[in-house]
């Protein structure tokens, strides 16, 4: 019988447990041993001996990620199985084999019972991002379980870590292909063309999270003014453009996410829709501009990292969407998100809210936009519901 670390809570600290939350926080831990090392897999028990959880030990504020709430013998054979669990949601879903859209995500974290894991699929390469220096010195289990999975249909597993983990285990990592050799990396989302860069782009290369909202920006730009704001790859301004929009402009402070935009864009332009982009400050672009759009796309990074700056953040979506409706002709659209996970849909709203009553504007909700299902959240962590955003008419 395999024998791993133990780790006792405080007393009446074993509720959230029971009721399945994933985490348990450093301030939860009575005793531990010594040595334990980070990455090291663990078994919970209460103040009173009772078996609780096994999971990954970790030297931050989140002490145990949990992925299994009974003992297991082979970490190897549960993550095969949640492989499998997670491929065959996949294939419920639609996105497998699916020849309109090569890309999605794979293994969404605690909503796939893979705590500190992230697995995105892109035309037959897989993406691994270790959250977690336990499931990072798992990647090679990792690729080998994806193997048996997919088959023939992997051509390559790559692994990308190093922006995720402590600055020790990020100094070790440099990014590599754990199997196979690096393949075509153009995808398809509903038939738009997209190359990805998934070793220099941020996260695994391209914003997978945001499909179905790009698809639905698609019934409102026909003819009309677009302005994509932190544009990145282009995601949004690529439906903008194949949707027969009258012009699309794009703006990110980054000289690369133009590139790309630029890129994609070129692409997927058969209607030859003006394209303009704007290496800039979007505060800036949006204070300093003088055109007015007819739909405006808001997807900033995280304003708040932590629930430190999530007041601050907080000023920001306002001060942002304000703007924003400044620049709108009536009856305008704006696509508004946060990314933010430490920023609840209520805490989004009322940031949109105060922007509207600052504003003076009549502002309609049309749409409440999240993560779509290939992202999926655990009921037992809403944590996971990290994508909140709004469709707003502003007359």
């Amino acid at each position: 019988m395999t024998s791993f670390p133990r780790i006792t809570l405080q007393k009446h600290k074993a509720e959230a447990v029971k009721r399945f939350h994933p985490w348990i926080f450093s301030g939860a831990i009575k005793k531990k041993q010594d040595d334990l090392q980070e990455g090291a897999i663990v078994e919970v028990y209460s103040d009173s001996g009772e078996y609780l959880a096994t999971g990954h030990y970790g030297t931050g504020s989140i002490a145990v990620k949990i992925f299994a709430f009974e003992p297991i013998q082979n970490f190897q054979q549960l993550l095969l199985e949640r492989l499998k669990d997670a491929y065959l949601a996949r294939v419920g879903m639609g996105l497998v084999g699916n020849s309109a859209t090569t890309c999605y995500r794979l293994v969404n974290a605690e909503g796939d019972g893979l705590p500190g894991l992230i697995i995105d699929w892109y035309h037959g390469t897989a993406i691994i991002q270790a959250h977690s220096v336990g499931m990072y010195e798992q990647r090679h289990a990792i690729a080998q379980a994806l193997q048996q999975v997919y088959g023939q249909d992997l051509k390559a597993v790559y692994e990308k870590s190093a922006l995720m983990l402590s600055k020790q285990a990020a100094a070790e990592n440099k990014g590599a292909y754990l199997f196979g050799e690096p393949t075509d990396r153009e995808v398809l989302e509903y038939n738009h063309r997209f190359r990805v860069d998934w070793e220099e782009g941020q996260k695994t290369g391209f914003f997978i999270d945001q499909r179905e909202n790009r698809a639905l920006l698609a019934h409102y730009v026909t003819d009309r003014r677009v302005l994509n704001t932190f544009c990145y790859s282009g995601g949004f301004s690529v439906y903008a453009v194949q949707s027969g929009a009258s012009l699309v402009h794009s703006v990110d402070t980054s000289a690369r996410a133009i590139e790309w935009t630029e890129e994609n864009v070129a692409l997927n332009n058969p209607h030859q829709v003006p394209h303009a982009t704007y290496t800039k400050d979007v505060f800036d672009f949006l204070k300093q501009c003088e055109d007015t759009y007819d739909v405006i796309v808001l997807d900033p990074p995280a304003f708040a990292k932590g629930l430190s700056a999530r007041h601050q953040a907080m000023m920001a979506y306002k001060r942002l969407n304000m703007q924003a409706f400044s620049k709108l002709t009536k009856g305008g659209i704006v696509f508004t998100f946060s990314c933010s996970q430490v920023v609840t849909p209520e805490h989004f709203n009322g940031a949109i809210t105060a922007a509207a009553i600052e504003s003076g504007k009549r502002v309609r909700v049309l749409h409440h936009l999240t993560q779509p299902a290939d992202h999926p959240v655990s009921i037992y962590h809403p944590e996971g519901l990290y994508l909140k955003g709004l469709v707003l008419m502003v007359d």
